[in-house]
């Protein structure tokens, strides 16, 4: 939790401003640049609530402590995600209106939210479990098949940008990478020196290392338009997530020996 909430936003936040301001100054333009920031910080902003349950299970995490972790991410994300994003998108200088921010939040958090809740206390006041583990199985293949559906969206809306402007996705691409890595560097450090079993380890560091990129291109989308730098700075996000989250996924099994060595 402090990862997700009073760490990896600022850091977002920090190293788009050092690229887009300073190192990459002159490559990029000033207008496009602060639209790049800003989609950097929707997708800090936003802990992953989603994938997170694959990079667990493929780490052998512990799913309980994942699915507590992601549930209480989605209640802190309901009254934390518009107050932070707001004031960090201030801070470089954007003005947003609360209300998208707020709408945002209400139609991809909190109606999800209270859909699952609603519909498994209906199930399960009917005393009858094996209901609802059936409408669980049923209901698997159809999370996955939308997320892919909403990623080949994504990258179909903003494929002529993205073969337009391959320089510029690099240039995105590049902090967002370092970002990764160093969250999860931070996070799964700080689990080891804790003692932390591995399988509450890895997960808890996947959580804090990927992003809730739905809500985040949701938002930019919403805010700054579907053609916006802000957009295809969210886009390029999924873009390297994928590949970046695997290869995290590999090392964290790699050292499982590691924990249980020190533990």
């Amino acid at each position: 939790l402090v990862i997700n909430w009073l760490i990896k936003p600022f850091s977002m936040a920090a190293i788009g401003v050092l690229f887009f301001e300073y190192i990459y100054a002159g490559l990029v333009d000033a207008g496009e640049a602060k639209h790049y920031i800003a989609g950097m910080i929707l997708l800090g902003v936003a802990p992953c609530t989603a994938m997170v349950f694959v990079w667990s299970q493929l780490t052998r995490g512990d799913a309980a402590y994942t699915l507590v972790q992601v549930s209480i991410n989605d209640l802190i994300m309901i009254f934390a995600f518009a107050p932070i994003a707001a004031f960090l998108l201030d801070m470089t200088d954007i003005i947003v209106p609360w209300q998208t921010l707020l709408i945002s939040v209400v139609l991809y958090v909190v109606i999800p939210l209270m859909a699952g809740w609603f519909t498994r206390r209906t199930l399960v006041e009917k005393n009858d479990l094996s209901a609802l583990n059936r409408f669980t199985k049923t209901l698997e293949p159809w999370s996955m098949i939308g997320l892919l559906a909403t990623v080949v969206i994504l990258f179909g809306l903003q494929a002529q940008t993205i073969l337009a402007k391959p320089l510029v996705i690099l240039l995105i691409a590049i902090p967002l990478i370092l970002q990764t890595y160093g969250i999860f560097a931070l996070a799964y450090g700080w689990a080891y020196f804790w003692k932390i079993p591995h399988n509450v380890a890895a997960p808890a560091a996947m959580i804090g290392t990927s992003n809730f990129f739905e809500l985040a291109v949701a938002v930019a989308i919403s805010l700054f338009g579907l053609d916006s730098g802000a957009a295809l700075a969210t886009v390029v996000g999924v873009l390297v997530e994928v590949p970046v989250m695997l290869s995290l996924v590999s090392f964290a099994n790699r050292t499982r020996d590691k924990f249980a060595l020190s533990h």
